[in-house]
């Protein structure tokens, strides 16, 4: 048994059913041990797409997401997908090839200290030195990326140790792959229970390892034990983000805040006044001490418990130790309300081209209409649009970095994930160039996504920037071509329209869903700053 056997073994025992992968010298052993196994290869046209799509599968399915890339350049182009995943908080295993143990330091082919690199953006990070070692270094590192925070681990493959025999070394069992709990203790759960039965104006808020989609249904039970409003954050404008509507304005009126895993940082204001009040109570339980740390410099005495533990081990506990109750009704109402604050088009808007909201209102239809829709957007000033005019069910978003670009590889994903939903992703024409090619894997594999580029021939977010902070006069490269992405992609296989009303986007987006093929719908937009002010 070679290493790239006990490898391909390990993952197949650890429920690895998918690896999305850019194939490459060092990595063809794991290719030709994966026949074998049974395990699906996913080809993909970049090696950062490979991540991105990992980072979406994990986060669609709960279990760990599998890229495999192959050596120094190709690690390179997978560093930026990396740390989207880390604030994300999504598991994946990044596994790299590797030059030979055996010539290093003679300047091999690709030869590069890659774990230097990977270590601050992973949880886990290490070279497996022989192919013994496949195995346990393998559930080592899958147990980490699930333990406290969740987030990516990464092993190098040297390409020896994947050739090498592996000898009598063992396949590590399911319960290799249990992650370390991390359990609260009981008179933390109960201080976090009294403070919020005395609050006459608590919120809960909680990371991005624990959105809606990602807790299922958990944080609406939270709510109840609790009889507090519960709020997931994970968005890079943070208390300003346009899913939340006014939440910010909630949240400065809160008189007790409880975090779990929710860092105290740019996103909240870095828990000053007026964001949160003077007078406000923190409670925090977070699994790592950087981030209670961080969260003691910020508020100082009003942070009334800090402890270390698993948030999402402490919601479950947070859960059976409440008594629910209505005694906050007025809270909750006044929350959701705000929540729920929309900004709207100007009632004289043009209808050609379209409001983004407008887009956003035809695509909520479509998605109402679908037995099990789920929704992806990138970000930039049209992805903040769609973000706070469309919902669904199952949302994923760019995440917390503020990057753009991976969210087409998410709608990939998701559909190897999910095969029978409906997939929209919604982005803006700067967004979409950054991996375009991925519509070609998407009609290789037959995955009928519905993408949505809103189309303004600007980088929006910059352009707002530089017409608020420098003036209209002060412009400079931020324009685009009125390029026609719907050929492009009809030429890669693709569906492929040209939009410019609502009307017409309607009947578009129709002939998309039953077209069953990957769909470019290109929607020509105003070019208008993101609800609550450009340039974010």
């Amino acid at each position: 048994m070679r290493g790239a056997d006990l490898l391909v073994k390990t993952l197949s025992n650890a429920g690895v059913e998918v690896i999305f992968s850019l194939s490459g010298n060092q990595i063809m052993p794991v290719y030709d041990s994966c026949i074998d196994a049974g395990i699906r290869i996913v080809h993909t046209r970049h090696e950062g797409a490979a991540v991105y799509m990992a980072e979406a599968y994990a986060q669609l399915t709960g279990r760990i997401g599998v890229a495999m890339i192959t050596a120094t350049p190709g690690f390179a182009s997978g560093l930026g997908p990396l740390y989207m995943a880390t604030v994300a908080e999504n598991p994946i295993l990044l596994l790299s090839g590797d030059s030979p143990v055996s010539q290093d330091g003679k300047g091999a082919f690709q030869e590069f200290d890659q774990v230097a690199v990977s270590s601050p953006l992973t949880k886990f990070a290490k070279r497996i030195m022989s192919a013994a070692d496949m195995g346990t270094d393998t559930a080592d590192a899958i147990r980490a990326a699930f333990t406290g925070r969740p987030g990516p681990v990464h092993l190098a493959l040297p390409f020896d140790a994947l050739n090498n025999d592996a000898g009598d070394s063992p396949v590590p069992a399911a319960d290799a792959f249990v992650p370390k709990a991390m359990p609260p203790s009981g008179d933390a759960i109960q201080t976090i229970v009294d403070a919020v039965v005395a609050a006459d104006r608590p919120i809960i808020i909680t990371g991005p390892s624990q959105n809606r989609t990602r807790a299922q249904g958990a944080l609406e039970k939270l709510s109840d034990a609790l009889d507090a409003p519960v709020i997931p954050m994970e968005s890079p404008r943070g208390l300003n983000d346009p899913s939340l509507g006014s939440f910010a304005a909630a949240m400065a009126e809160a008189d007790v805040i409880v975090s779990l895993g929710k860092n105290i940082d740019f996103t909240t204001g870095f828990g000053a006044s007026p964001k949160i009040s003077d007078d406000c109570a923190l409670y925090m339980i977070d699994p790592d001490t950087e981030f209670l740390d961080r969260a003691e410099r910020a508020m100082g005495e009003r942070l009334k418990l800090r402890h270390q533990a698993s948030a999402i081990e402490a919601t479950s506990a947070l859960i059976a130790a409440g008594g629910g109750g209505d005694a906050k009704s007025d809270w909750h109402d006044s929350v959701a309300a705000r929540c729920a604050t929309r900004e709207q088009p100007p009632a004289d808007a043009p209808t050609s081209p379209m409001h983004p909201a407008v887009v956003g209102a035809s695509v909520q239809k479509l998605l109402d209409a679908a037995d099990d829709p789920i929704l992806i957007v990138d970000g930039g000033e049209f992805g903040q649009w769609a973000q706070a005019s469309i919902t669904a069910p199952t949302r994923m978003i760019n995440g917390p970095s503020g990057a753009i670009g991976g969210c087409l590889c998410y709608a990939f994903a998701a559909k190897i994930a999910r095969p029978d939903a409906t997939v929209v992703v919604l982005m803006g024409d700067g967004t979409v160039g950054f991996h375009f090619g991925e519509f070609e894997t998407a009609h290789r594999y037959g995955t009928d996504f519905i993408a949505v580029i809103g189309q303004d021939n600007k980088w929006n977010a910059e352009y707002q920037i530089q017409v608020r902070d420098f003036g209209p006069d002060r412009v400079f490269e931020t324009e685009l071509n009125e390029t026609r992405y719907d050929q492009a992609a009809a030429g890669l296989g693709c569906h492929g329209e040209h939009v410019s009303d609502q009307a017409a986007l309607d009947a578009a987006l129709g002939r998309a869903y039953k077209s069953k093929l990957p769909t470019c719908l290109v929607a020509r937009t105003q070019h208008v700053p993101a609800p609550g002010g450009g340039g974010h």
